[in-house]
């Protein structure tokens, strides 16, 4: 087993960098060279009927949703799951996803994300310069083995009454 070359911590409520992705917010709070490559940890604050993404797949890595407030709705596959406060969502690599705020209050989830890497992702999109298009998103997806379906928004808009700011 490697070692951690890492002091424990504690993070804090405001602790880690964070910004807003689309609709929903982001917050590193463990990174995955903090867990020698075997998780990250990330918090997506969501604002009322925020749609998270489009429907996407990861093709090396796992998500575990746990919803810290409000209620959080998703799609995983064909099947459609609503999780409140204490509940946990796993979301398996090689399935088309996607998750949004089911409710008209904010909702709070922790992403665990295993293995880590995944989380670079998001601090990609933070630092892109620009317009994020499907055309500025899709050379990030393919780093990171990601497929979206950038043509499910307004579908998933329209059944579940959300939002999604470019829309």
């Amino acid at each position: 087993m490697e070692a951690l070359t890492v002091a424990p911590r504690i993070v804090g409520p405001t602790d880690g960098k964070s910004g807003i992705l689309a609709a929903i917010g982001v917050r590193f709070m463990i990174g995955g060279d903090d867990a020698a490559g075997r998780f990250s940890l990330v918090e997506h604050p969501m604002p009322a009927r925020a749609l998270a993404a489009p429907l996407h797949r990861h093709s090396r890595e796992d998500e575990y949703s746990f919803v810290l407030e409000g209620t959080m709705g998703a799609q995983l596959g064909d099947q459609v799951i609503y999780a409140g406060a204490g509940d946990l969502v796993f979301k398996p690599r090689d399935q088309w996803h996607t998750f949004w705020n089911a409710g008209d209050e904010p909702c709070r989830i922790l992403e665990i994300i295993s293995p880590a890497g995944f989380e670079r992702y998001f601090d990609e999109l933070l630092d892109l310069v620009g317009p994020r298009t499907p055309e500025t998103i899709e050379p990030i997806c393919g780093r990171y083995g990601l497929e979206m379906r950038f043509e499910s928004i307004p579908g998933l808009l329209a059944e579940h009454g959300l939002v999604w700011p470019s829309a």
